[in-house]
């Protein structure tokens, strides 16, 4: 996470758009796997998004790899004996989302921009 993110030119993909979800829910407090994978799901019905379930812990791992987040081991509430994998930030990974957000925020503006301007020109005004 440490080298700046380069743009592909065109829209931005969808590892680094799960990813940017991840961080934030992170910060939420409401990431667990299976969780994370219905929470998203619902979130981004009504767009015709369907993440699936590799595609969103390929993402997880990255962010491990990239020393941003950590695996903790916790018991599920209301059970006994069964644990769930939650996942939080790694001493300075908070600073590193912070980083990784922001550049990803200009990107997606750029996205917009784009998006914007094929609209507009394929379809007059918006």
């Amino acid at each position: 996470m440490g080298e700046k993110r380069s743009s592909s030119g065109f829209l931005v993909k969808q590892r680094a758009f799960l990813k940017l979800y991840m961080i934030t829910m992170t910060e939420q407090e409401r990431l667990y796997g299976l969780k994370l994978l219905d929470v998203l799901r619902d979130e981004f019905r009504s767009y015709g998004f369907r993440p699936n379930h590799s595609e969103v812990y390929k993402a997880l791992h990255d962010l491990i790899e990239d020393g941003v987040l950590k695996q903790v081991k916790r018991k599920k509430e209301g059970m006994k004996f069964q644990e769930v994998v939650y996942y939080t930030f790694t001493d300075g990974g908070y600073e590193k989302a912070q980083r990784y957000k922001q550049q990803l925020k200009v990107e997606l503006e750029r996205c917009e921009a784009m998006l914007k301007k094929a609209i507009r020109d394929n379809f007059g005004p918006v």
